[in-house]
């Protein structure tokens, strides 16, 4: 799971990244590579499980995320997940 951190002033530059930031989950979702991904504006946080074997291959999945470099990012490697499947609260389209 990685946990991500807003930067306490959003750009003009984020703020311009953020379609191709939802591109490359929507593209990590239909590979199985992205299991969730969550925002709260108020605590100005993302939280993301990824389905990788190694945090190696969840830094190099970061990378292509191009609001990677704006944010303070923290892998916490899970033993477990469990999950009940819901609709998407918000939908951006």
């Amino acid at each position: 799971m990685v946990g991500f951190s807003l930067p306490d002033v959003i750009s003009e530059e984020f703020m311009g990244l953020i379609p191709r930031q939802r591109a490359v989950a929507d593209r990590y979702f239909s590979e199985g590579k992205l299991v969730n991904y969550a925002l709260s504006i108020e605590a100005a946080r993302i939280w993301a499980v990824f389905n990788a074997r190694t945090e190696m291959e969840v830094m190099d999945m970061l990378l292509d995320f191009p609001l990677t470099r704006f944010m303070e990012v923290e892998i916490n490697l899970l033993s477990t997940f469990n999950s009940v499947e819901f609709p998407a609260i918000f939908s951006p389209n």
